[in-house]
């Protein structure tokens, strides 16, 4: 299911009536009939356009509750072991091989599913590719392999959930339907944000306070989201995908491929940064907040801060669970570079299985260690011509050019394939693409005198929502009524965009569900 369906439009209103039902009764009994009624929801959730894969999410449920629990008692031992006076090492050594046993066995039942299902046959193809070269292809392939939706969201919570039980940093839950709810909440079910055990596992087990703040900053998360998945994203894909999902790639236009992939890059924020404000919005309708996920990603003025503000759950994740236990920054030069350019390339294998996605992961590598050496020549450079590296002019400078390397980077990630990418390359660095007139540029792009003014004026118009919304990443719930107005224009923009999109058939699911 999702959000930009007309039967989410039906499936939210009734449960978020049944989860206030429970809030109402309140108490034990109202606790109780809370997370049933969400687990089930949730489960249905998921099960409407995937129900024969429902049996892998609970399946690396129920082994990560059971090897934490595992790890927990483990942990208890170990430290009555270690508060007395002489402890038995040999019992010692034991827990601890025991204790690496149940996280191995969580990674094994998690990695190994999400190894199975998003990666099995990306090495196949590879290796048949490879055999190719010399002469003889295989054609290895596995039939019939579904990517489950939202596997590497999911996978990624219930890591983090035995990591931190394993480390000592949380106490494992103990009840397995709080945690099955934790692992499976709707909202944030198949694209995130990635949540962390502390903070919404507590939220689902006890009603918190819901106001009329609440309400107001979650219909205007909801109605954000809802702008910028349908009234900026969707339409913008109409032009994007006459580029990249066209035929005869190497007779484009040098400039039309620049124009969509400038649009793309608008694109691909407001469809995902749009899905996270729908599940932030909807959440805090329950009285439930969610981590915050995007930070207006395209004013960093390094990539570097620009990972700091997009995708920030992915992000902190990454940081936390393999960048640090690598060494991170503390540690000899090379040793942080490399952590840098192993974080980055399991980053772009994450996005999915494809070379594409590796090469935009190793792409952002390159720009960050390239970033990393040249820092002091480049504060050399500008102390010499007398600028302040943090003043304005060079702020802006630098948040243009993060803007530039950003956008040629996505070029990587939305190419169909590697062929197509090297092909869009060539048509950039091709002088005679660039000898194309404007006409035939438009052309290209099927974009026509109305058509540009209408994708100019959702910009404009997301950029006046977006300055609306702090960069706490909370509406403005008590600004001016002109302010407020903008959230009612951006209610009847979304109902005529996704009324002309159904018409002509151009509705399109969150590019980050195949992920």
């Amino acid at each position: 299911m999702t959000f930009n369906s007309l039967v989410f439009l039906l499936f939210y209103p009734v449960v978020l009536a049944g989860y206030w039902l429970c809030r109402r009764i309140g108490g034990k009994v109202g606790r109780n009939m809370a997370w049933v009624f969400l687990l089930a929801a949730s489960y249905f959730f998921y099960m409407y356009s995937q129900w024969k894969l429902v049996g892998l999410i609970r399946f690396t449920t129920l082994v990560s509750w059971l090897c934490s629990l595992a790890i927990e008692n483990i942990n208890l031992k170990l430290a009555k072991a270690a508060e007395e006076g002489e402890p038995d090492h040999a019992l010692i050594r034991r827990a601890k091989a025991q204790k690496n046993l149940c996280l191995i066995l969580t990674l094994v039942a998690s990695l190994g599913v999400l190894f199975y299902f998003k990666y099995v046959n990306f090495i196949l193809g590879t290796a048949s590719s490879i055999a190719g070269w010399f002469g003889h292809d295989p054609g290895w392939y596995i039939e019939g392999v579904l990517l489950p939706v939202g596997i590497s969201f999911y996978t990624f919570q219930t890591l983090s959930y035995a990591i931190d039980v394993y480390r000592g940093s949380i106490k494992t839950e103990r009840h397995f339907g709080y945690y099955a709810l934790f692992v499976s909440f709707f909202p944030q079910l198949v694209a995130g944000p990635i949540e962390r055990p502390g903070n919404l596992l507590p939220q689902l087990k006890e009603f918190l306070p819901v106001g009329g703040d609440d309400v107001r900053r979650g219909l205007h998360k909801i109605a954000l989201g809802f702008f910028k998945k349908i009234a900026v994203a969707d339409l913008i894909s109409v032009y994007v995908n006459r580029v990249y999902n066209g035929g005869d790639i190497a007779d484009l236009p040098a400039l039309a491929v620049v124009l969509a992939t400038l649009l793309f890059s608008v694109q691909i924020y407001c469809d995902f940064s749009g899905y996270t404000d729908i599940a932030i919005g909807c959440a805090r309708l329950m009285g439930i907040r969610l981590m915050k996920n995007f930070d207006h990603p395209y004013i960093a003025r390094t990539v570097r801060e620009f990972w700091g503000r997009w995708h920030i759950s992915l992000s902190t994740w990454f940081r936390d669970y393999i960048y640090f236990p690598l060494g991170g920054s503390r540690c000899a030069r090379w040793k942080h570079l490399r952590n840098v350019a192993i974080v980055f390339l399991i980053s772009g294998l994450w996005h999915g299985a494809a070379w594409t996605f590796v090469i935009w992961g190793g792409l952002h590598a390159v720009y960050q260690i390239v970033g990393i050496l040249t820092l002091p020549a480049r504060d050399r450079l500008l102390s010499r011509c007398r600028l302040d590296p943090k003043g304005k002019a060079v702020g802006v400078v630098r948040t243009i050019l993060t803007f530039v390397l950003v956008t040629f980077a996505w070029l990587f990630f939305r190419a169909n394939s590697t062929a197509d990418m090297i092909l869009l390359l060539r048509v950039l660095f091709s002088p005679d693409a660039w000898r194309h007139g404007l006409g035939e540029v438009f052309g290209t792009l099927g974009m026509t005198l109305s058509g540009g003014l209408l994708t100019a004026a959702s910009v404009v118009w997301l950029v006046l929502l977006d300055r609306v919304v702090p960069h706490g990443d909370e509406p403005d719930a008590t600004a001016a009524p002109a302010r407020q107005g903008v959230f009612i224009l951006a209610v009847w923009a979304v109902f005529f965009a996704w009324t002309w999109l159904m018409k002509n058939d151009l509705t399109s699911t969150f590019i980050y569900f195949q992920f």
